[in-house]
């Protein structure tokens, strides 16, 4: 049974909370603050319930361009939240755990970010990551911990896998909501459209095999360069330079595509048509007019057609990626029209990750169900299980 904030009596409790706050940024400055919006819910509650929230969180990774501490992120969360927010340039040190047996009732601290160690970058069974020095430190300072940090749940390092073996530990409220939705994926209005584009083909066709072998999904619409694949898999020429794109993300797609639609392709979707750029113009192509000199970059009219029709009967719609480059205003439509259509089943999930931010981008609402994880959520829907989720199972 996993317990949530309804099962912890959090006044003048010190928490440790793990949150995912690894956001985008732009010159040292958040770029996007939707992963820390996502949290305000769970660490105002804590505060206003006279909690001292120790907050657990990494940015980037090493050697990465965004891999920065955690300064700006503090501030940000300060403005959000009615509770004051501090920030602590260190994370297990003397000198944090100073910080949180001198928080008062109802404020919150965010330790620097985990990642700075190289412990965290470790994928270890939860006893291991019990026995590290950022648990060893932090844990006897703390009475509890909440994760919340979903979108990192598919990950086995010490502050996602640690804490719970040796602290009561509690699902915050976007984990819990997570949970309820994707952990029961199969009990969702039939039928189920998995909507499946984007630029990960790997993944995305492993999803696909997962989803239809366990009897998960009723049709696959695919778009983006995933559905390039399952073009050139089911013998339309697309042109060399679709097909370049297409073998650049990876070279086994198109087996492993064609391999699919010899088990399922009663149940696949193919694109009827892409859009190209021609002349600084968008160009819609029917798949007779193919090869094209330019590479597909969204689904044309037609195929829009077709999967609105799907998706407006689905019971569940399933998002997980973009229909084209939507970032292009030539090759928007796709993806923003796919999105909107899919808002119209009784029930949508966005998939997290790069669907959310095309979603945030396009300003497209309506969704039943955000996903805050990219990984974590593609797990969940096909089916699988997430250490981070398992190791609050007590």
């Amino acid at each position: 049974m996993i317990r949530t904030l309804d099962d912890l009596d959090a006044e003048g409790a010190a928490l440790g909370v793990r949150v995912d706050i690894n956001s985008p940024l732009d010159d040292g400055s958040l770029s996007d603050d939707a992963r820390l919006r996502a949290h305000v819910d769970t660490i105002q509650e804590l505060c206003d319930r006279g909690a001292r929230v120790a907050l657990l969180a990494h940015q980037g990774r090493p050697g990465g361009d965004e891999f920065a501490d955690l300064s700006v992120h503090a501030d940000r969360l300060d403005e959000l939240l009615e509770a004051p927010v501090d920030y602590c340039d260190s994370t297990f040190s003397s000198s944090a755990r100073e910080r949180i047996a001198d928080l008062e009732d109802g404020s919150a601290v965010l330790l620097e970010n985990t990642r700075f160690y190289s412990e965290e970058y470790m994928s270890l069974e939860p006893e291991e990551a019990a026995d590290t020095h950022l648990v060893h430190k932090l844990a006897p300072e703390l009475d509890a911990y909440v994760n919340d940090a979903f979108a990192a749940a598919h990950r086995s390092q010490p502050s996602i896998v640690g804490f719970p073996t040796v602290l009561p530990a509690y699902a915050g409220r976007v984990m819990e909501r997570e949970i309820d939705v994707l952990g029961n994926i199969g009990e969702s209005p039939e039928p189920r459209v998995y909507v499946l584009g984007g630029a990960k083909v790997d993944d995305s066709i492993d999803v696909a095999r997962s989803v239809l072998e366990r009897g998960l999904a009723d049709a696959i619409l695919t778009t983006g360069i995933v559905g390039n694949a399952f073009l050139l898999a089911d013998g339309v020429s697309l042109g060399a330079a679709s097909a370049a794109v297409v073998n650049e993300r990876s070279h086994e797609a198109v087996k492993q595509a064609g391999d699919l639609l010899d088990d399922f392709s009663h149940r696949i979707y193919v694109p009827r048509d892409v859009a190209v750029e021609r002349d600084g113009e968008r160009v819609e192509l029917d798949l007779d007019d193919l090869p094209a000199e330019e590479p597909a970059m969204d689904i044309g009219a037609r195929t829009l057609a077709a999967y609105a029709d799907i998706l407006e009967d689905a019971g569940t719609a399933i998002l997980n990626g973009p229909a084209g480059v939507f970032e292009d205003e030539l090759f928007e439509e796709g993806t923003r029209e796919l999105y909107k259509a899919a808002t119209r089943a009784e029930m949508s999930i966005v998939g997290g990750g790069d669907t959310a931010a095309a979603m945030r981008s396009l300003g497209v609402e309506g969704f039943d169900h955000v996903s805050t994880g990219g990984g974590a959520a593609l797990t969940m829907l096909t089916g699988g299980s997430l250490e981070g989720v398992e190791v609050l199972d007590q």
